[in-house]
């Protein structure tokens, strides 16, 4: 484990020190993917508000250093994620006791920090509550994740840690209802904070002229349905429309195997060297510059960062409605929305567009509108920093009896937050 370059302080809870009360974030991996991204904001958000904020992944890589230009600090602790890959006897035993080597040096982390609350980015991490009950520090759990397609039992095993939980932040309404679904007690500590995403530094220009390029901006993964974008864009173009598809994203490890089916369905007419693969891009400003129209396939999506980037960008959007889509599109007005999965629903919206530019300049327009009106950052930024600074002060009004106290940094004028639990 690679603890914070900046010295550790001793607990101002008992010692009475002077300087801003901590936060410690675990997050889940260091790429820059949607909830890696919106991790930057709510870092930003805390740091904004007072807080010192040290964050714990299990890996180095690209999301580190721009969570240092943020402000915050980044330890490096070796700890399991949740994976479908583990949904198995043997994956089980494997996670347990993974998580059960990885338990002392983690607590080793929370007591050197020593902050006034937990942050746990993702529902993927349950040993993360376990162990802030342990350490007797109030947790909160931002949610990022929409099951709903698995049996019951299996969403009650991976939604009933949450109950561990001082209080969860979901980024959209479908996030909160299928966690309610699997567990109903959930309701009354669930606060909705929609995500607040960022748009390009100055307005985009029209796409160039040629032939109709779609943009999908994605994981390379079943459940985000590459595969639906390729095959309506097969379907488009065996309509007639002249078009391209432009796919942005890469795939997690283990799905290398998808990945290559969707490199050989390119491969095939009407495909034949219509479909660009641009791996990773970052900042996607200069992808959807290129793009006439953004594909957002995904089966099951909690918000869809994507579909806000392309309306920051003026670009129409046709969505999958569903889960977080329905909620960041409306259909006919900041969007298309068609049926999950269904390609050929997919296909007509795309020739329905190309042959409308007007229809095209419409969603493009009403879309910016509603996203800069809805999703900002400056909005998401104070919500989530309150959101935390009402958990401190909660506990700091269940624990009044203590005689030390320190100054709570301001949240933007919303709330505010001490760093005594």
């Amino acid at each position: 484990m690679r603890m914070p370059q900046r010295p550790v302080r001793r607990s101002r809870r008992s010692h009475g020190g002077s300087g801003e009360p901590s936060v410690l974030i675990a997050h889940p991996s260091a790429d820059l993917y949607g909830a890696d991204l919106q991790l930057l904001e709510s870092v930003t958000g805390l740091v904004d508000a007072g807080w010192r904020v040290v964050v714990a992944m299990p890996d180095t890589g690209p999301l580190q250093a721009l969570l240092e230009q943020r402000g915050a600090e980044v330890a490096i602790a070796r700890f399991p994620v949740l994976r479908r890959a583990y949904a198995s006897p043997r994956g089980i035993v494997h996670l347990a006791g993974a998580s059960g080597r990885a338990l002392p040096a983690l607590v080793h982390l929370v007591r050197s920090v020593d902050p006034a609350v937990i942050v746990v980015n993702t529902a993927t991490l349950p040993w993360w509550q376990l162990l802030a009950r342990i350490c007797r520090v109030p947790v909160l759990v931002h949610v990022h994740e929409a099951e709903t397609e698995d049996r019951w039992a299996i969403r009650f095993l991976l939604t009933a840690p949450l109950m561990l939980s001082t209080s969860v932040v979901v980024n959209s309404r479908s996030s909160a209802a299928a966690a309610c679904d699997a567990v109903p007690l959930l309701r009354s500590r669930i606060r909705l904070v929609y995500n607040g995403v960022l748009g390009p530094d100055h307005q985009l220009d029209s796409a160039p002229d040629g032939p109709l390029r779609a943009v999908v901006v994605c994981r390379l993964s079943p459940r985000k349905a590459p595969d639906v974008a390729l095959e309506a864009m097969a379907l488009v173009r065996a309509a007639g429309v002249d078009a391209d598809l432009e796919v942005c994203g890469t795939a997690f490890e283990g799905y290398e195997w998808f990945e290559e089916q969707l490199t050989s369905r390119a491969e095939q007419v009407p495909l034949t060297g219509h479909v660009i693969w641009s791996g990773y891009v970052s900042p996607i400003w200069p992808a959807l510059q290129r793009a006439h129209v953004v594909l957002a396939p995904s089966l099951r999506e909690p918000f869809g960062n994507a579909v806000v980037e392309a309306q920051l960008a003026g670009r129409p959007v046709i969505a999958a409605a569903a889960h977080g889509h329905l909620e960041t599109v409306e259909d006919g007005e900041t969007g298309l929305l068609v049926a999950p999965g269904d390609a050929q629903a997919l296909a007509d919206a795309v020739v329905r567009l190309d042959a409308d530019p007007q229809l095209r300049l419409r969603l493009a327009q009403q879309g910016r509108r509603s996203a800069e009106a809805r999703f900002s950052v400056a909005r998401y930024r104070t919500e989530f920093a309150s959101a935390v600074a009402d958990i401190a002060r909660r506990r700091v009004q269940l624990t009044a009896a203590e005689p030390t106290t320190s100054d709570p940094p301001a949240t933007r004028g919303a709330a505010t937050a001490s760093s005594h639990r």
